[in-house]
């Protein structure tokens, strides 16, 4: 069993078996996947035609980003053991508490994806940071609130400048 989030109020049970059933919140999900190598692949579903590609994976943080006919898709996965940690209380005692999040390297903010005011938790995307002509997103370090951001859209950064205040 997986929870999966795409959103804050986006969130599906889904029970995955090679060979069986798949369900989705419950009710049987029919559909077949197709690999076409190097993360491309073709799903049909209730008659229509998808093409998924996978961009990224985060294991550890269980976070995969894909494009689903060419729309840009962030997913978020919970097994049963992150599961249980949550219905235990205990997901948040090896989240940290952060206070501030510095650019890695050199570059240009090309997205901001948070707030002040925002809550968030570790792996979640807060900016976009264009370095190299490369795309990095730059995530929570751990749980918090969005107290400031201190950089704008367009801004060109420095290496350790602060873009982002938590409280």
């Amino acid at each position: 069993m997986l929870q999966v989030r795409t959103g804050p109020d986006q969130v599906w049970d889904i029970d995955y078996r090679p060979g069986g059933s798949t369900t989705v919140n419950g009710q049987v999900f029919e559909w077949d996947l197709a690999s076409l190598g190097n993360g491309q692949y073709h799903i049909l579903h209730n008659g229509q035609s998808f093409a998924a590609e996978l961009i990224s994976v985060d294991y550890p943080s269980k976070t995969f980003v894909l494009k689903l006919n060419g729309q840009r898709l962030e997913l978020q996965a919970k097994d049963r053991f992150d599961l249980l940690l949550d219905k235990l209380g205990m997901s948040n005692t090896t989240a940290s508490k952060v206070n501030e999040l510095k650019a890695p390297m050199p570059g240009l903010i090309v997205d901001i994806r948070v707030e002040p005011g925002q809550v968030v938790q570790k792996g979640d995307p807060l900016l976009v940071l264009e370095a190299m002509k490369m795309e990095n997103i730059l995530k929570a370090p751990g749980e918090g609130t969005i107290s400031a951001i201190k950089v704008t859209l367009r801004d060109n950064v420095t290496k350790g400048q602060v873009l982002v205040l938590f409280s």
